[in-house]
């Protein structure tokens, strides 16, 4: 069977996470605005672990977990939800959006070489150069773009969003072969639940030590945080959590991942379109160095893969049978 239509679903789920995720900035930059970072998390994770857990409820989807099972899924809800919406919401806080957007694009590479080192993975010379050019692509935006947002005091910041953008790169890597033993929705769930528990649990700890629990529940007064936070908690914490799962579950850490840089690309548009940004010449070129790249990381390997999936069969089938 053909490789790119058997991946079909995958590459469509990989797409629809960059498509949410991309529109996500908007809504992030309304919650952070009203609340503080840590109340958002505890918000925003209260809300997808409610939604998560109305299909388990009812018996729509069943959830097969043991509690033996928790050992080996708690180390990816360790790397995200915990590290990487934590790390990026307080890095956001001290870093330019600019610095941002460059630290991102630079998931793909830390996944290659994660990828690379513990799961084995291969990639072709073409794919290399392919993702670089993709990670180029958002670097050139960001840089034409200008860093009139940096300083020289945002070192913490830059850094937290560097840590952030390794743990997602771990998360890929991580979940690649738990894909194998569990369902995506067990995982989503699972990951979910921690991340509603600990979130809370800090949120409100760090209301109790100041004094001010009273405030925890103000922002969800305001119509257009609730807003915000549902489009967050449902479709970019809930529902992209799903889809990454579901297509590491098809597709390797390495591929999956350089897909988050359409992110930046629908980003772009969306705030064109919604904020009234300008669309300048760099951003066409940025785009289509984006858009080269992912498919040539994606699709450059296939006649390679192709070929060996065939020396398999052809081993496979020469090796005589015991009776």
């Amino acid at each position: 069977m053909n490789t790119t239509r058997q991946n079909g679903p995958a590459y469509l789920a990989a797409f629809l996470y960059a498509i949410i995720i991309g529109f996500s900035f908007i809504f992030v930059k309304m919650t952070i605005s009203a609340a503080h970072p840590l109340d958002v998390l505890a918000h925003r994770f209260t809300v997808s672990f409610l939604a998560a857990s109305i299909p388990v409820i009812f018996g729509w989807i069943p959830i097969r977990i043991k509690l033996k099972d928790l050992g080996a899924i708690l180390p990816l809800a360790l790397l995200s939800p915990i590290l990487f919406f934590a790390l990026q919401a307080f890095g956001l806080m001290n870093a330019s959006s600019s610095e941002a957007g460059i630290i991102q694009a630079s998931v793909p590479i830390f996944t290659l070489l994660l990828a690379s080192y513990f799961l084995k993975e291969r990639s072709s010379g073409l794919q290399k150069i392919s993702l670089l050019v993709s990670v180029a692509g958002v670097i050139f935006i960001f840089v034409m773009k200008g860093g009139s947002g940096s300083t020289s005091g945002n070192f913490q910041g830059v850094l937290l969003l560097l840590l952030s953008a390794l743990s997602f790169a771990g998360y890929s890597v991580l979940a690649r072969p738990l894909t194998r033993s569990f369902k995506p929705m067990e995982l989503t769930y699972v990951t979910l639940g921690v991340g509603f528990i600990l979130f809370n649990i800090m949120a409100v700890g760090r209301h109790s030590a100041a004094g001010t629990l009273n405030e925890f529940m103000l922002p969800l007064a305001d119509i257009s945080y609730i807003g915000a936070l549902l489009y967050l908690g449902v479709l970019s914490t809930m529902v992209t959590t799903l889809l990454s799962s579901f297509a590491l579950s098809r597709m390797e850490a390495s591929k999956m991942s350089v897909f988050s840089n359409f992110s930046t690309l629908v980003s772009m548009f969306a705030g064109a379109m919604f904020l009234s940004e300008q669309l300048r010449y760099y951003h066409i070129i940025g785009a289509m160095m984006i858009i080269v790249g992912v498919l040539g990381t994606n699709f450059l390997g296939h006649k390679r893969d192709s070929l060996d999936a065939t020396k398999q069969k052809i081993k496979a089938v020469a090796v005589p049978q015991k009776n």
